[in-house]
C-alpha cells in the first residue's frame, strides 16, 4: 500500500518582501500592479519604526541639494511630494532625512500597499521540505510561511569596516558614515577621512570647513568631469550584473561610475581639501601612521568605507558560493540562480537608485509568473 501524501500546508502569503526601501515599494506597487492584494497575497514587512528605508537614518546635513539624486517611485513623482513646509519652493536645503520619509509615506498610502512595521525578520529558512515552504521567524509577527520572497534589507544595516593594526588602541573616536550625525561635533581636533566613495568626499568637503582633515584611499580616485546620464548608469549597473551573474561579489556601481566632480566638489578642489593620499599602514594611540614611517596626529577617524549587503538572515538558505558571491539569474539579475523562489534587490546592481526601480519591476514579474501567481494586471 502506498503512503499517503501529506496535506500540503496552506502558505501564510504567497510572496513575502522584506524591506520597504526603494527596492522593496518597488516591488510591491508592481506586485499589486499583477493582481495580488497587499495584506492578503503579499506582505511587506520592515524593521523600521516609519516609512523612508534607509533615508530616515541620513545625517541631517544631507539635504536635497547635496545627495547625489533621488529617483521616483513608480506611478507618484518625488518633487510633487514634498513636505508641505516646502510646497511651492525647490525644497533643496531640506534634509533627505525628512522628504525621503515623507514622500515614501504618501507612497505606501497612496498604493495601500499595508508595510507591517516594526517587523524584523531573524531568519529565514525552508527545513520545512514536505510543505515547500520558506519560513521567514520574525521577531514580533511570529513565522510567516511563504511560497516566495523578495527580499529588499539592501545594505544600511551592515556598515563595513577594515580591519587596520592597531584600530584597538586608538584613544580617539573612530565611526562610520552611518553614525555621522554633523561638521561641528569635530571642530578643534584633526579627522583622518577613510574611503573613496561619494559619502567620503561629501562628508570630507563638509568637514574641512570646521577643521583639518586628512583623506587617504585604497586607489586612486577616479572623478567624473562629464555629466552622469543615464546611458552613463545603465553601463555601471551592466558591470556589476555581470559580476553577479558569476556568482562574483558584486561591487559598488560607484566603483565603475567615479565620482561626479560637482561645482561644490571644485571649490573643495581648490581649497586644497581633495589632497589624496595613500593608505596608511596601522593605526596608534594618537594617529596614524604609513610605512615609510609618515605620522598623523589625529583624534578622529571617520570610516567612508561602505556597506555590504545584509543577508545575514538568509544564512541558513545556504546561497553564497565558495568565493562568497551568490549567482544570480533573470533578466534584471534579482533572481537567485539556485532558488528561483528567492529574488534578491538592493543586491549588486540594484543596490543604487539607478537600478532599484527596474529590479523590483522584473522582481515582482518573474516572481509571480514562477508561481502562478499573478492575477490579472490593475490600475492604480
Amino acid at each position: 500500500m502506498m503512503p499517503e501524501a501529506a496535506d500540503p500546508v496552506r502558505p501564510d502569503f504567497q510572496i513575502l518582501v522584506i524591506g520597504a526601501g526603494q527596492s522593496g515599494l518597488s516591488a510591491a506597487y508592481h506586485l499589486r500592479r499583477r493582481g495580488l492584494v497587499p495584506g492578503r497575497d503579499f506582505l511587506v514587512v520592515d524593521h523600521a519604526p516609519g516609512p523612508g528605508g534607509a533615508w530616515q537614518f541620513r545625517w541631517p546635513s544631507l539635504t536635497l541639494s547635496t545627495v547625489n539624486r533621488v529617483h521616483d517611485l513608480p506611478g507618484m513623482s518625488f518633487t510633487e511630494n514634498l513636505p508641505p513646509a516646502v510646497a511651492g519652493s525647490d525644497g533643496a536645503e531640506i534634509p533627505a532625512a525628512t522628504a525621503v520619509p515623507f514622500y515614501y509615506g504618501r507612497y505606501e498610502e497612496h498604493f495601500e500597499l499595508r508595510v507591517r512595521r516594526p517587523v524584523t525578520v531573524r531568519v529565514v529558512c525552508d527545513r520545512h521540505e514536505r510543505d515547500g515552504l520558506l519560513h521567514a521567524e520574525t521577531d514580533n509577527a511570529g513565522t510567516l510561511r511563504v511560497r516566495g520572497l523578495i527580499n529588499g534589507t539592501g545594505t544600511w544595516e551592515h556598515p563595513f569596516v577594515p580591519h587596520y593594526r592597531g584600530a584597538e588602541v586608538f584613544a580617539g573616536r573612530q565611526l562610520h558614515t552611518r553614525d555621522y550625525g554633523n561638521a561641528e561635533e569635530f571642530a578643534g581636533q584633526h579627522v583622518v577621512v577613510v574611503g573613496g566613495g561619494i559619502s567620503a568626499v561629501q562628508l570630507l568637503d563638509e568637514i574641512s570647513r570646521v577643521t583639518t582633515t586628512t583623506w587617504v584611499t585604497r586607489s586612486e580616485p577616479a572623478f567624473r568631469e562629464t555629466p552622469f546620464d543615464p546611458d552613463a548608469g545603465r553601463r555601471a549597473v551592466a558591470v556589476v550584473e555581470d559580476r553577479v551573474r558569476h556568482g562574483l561579489p558584486p561591487g559598488s556601481v560607484v566603483s565603475v561610475t567615479g565620482l561626479p566632480l560637482t561645482d561644490r566638489l571644485r571649490a573643495a578642489r581648490e581649497r586644497g581639501v581633495l589632497h589624496r593620499l595613500p593608505m596608511f599602514d596601522h593605526i596608534e594611540t594618537d594617529g596614524v601612521r604609513w610605512a615609510d614611517g609618515r605620522f598623523q596626529p589625529a583624534q578622529v577617524i571617520l570610516w567612508a568605507t561602505g556597506f555590504r549587503s545584509a543577508l545575514d538572515h538568509l544564512a541558513p538558505l545556504r546561497l553564497r558560493g565558495p568565493g562568497g558571491g551568490i549567482t544570480m539569474t533573470g533578466r534584471s539579475a534579482t533572481q537567485v540562480a539556485g532558488d528561483p523562489r528567492i529574488h534578491l534587490i538592493g543586491y549588486g546592481p540594484s543596490a543604487s537608485t539607478i537600478g532599484a526601480n527596474r529590479a523590483g519591476r522584473i522582481a515582482a514579474a518573474e516572481l509571480t509568473s514562477h508561481l502562478g501567481a499573478e492575477r490579472g494586471t490593475r490600475r492604480n
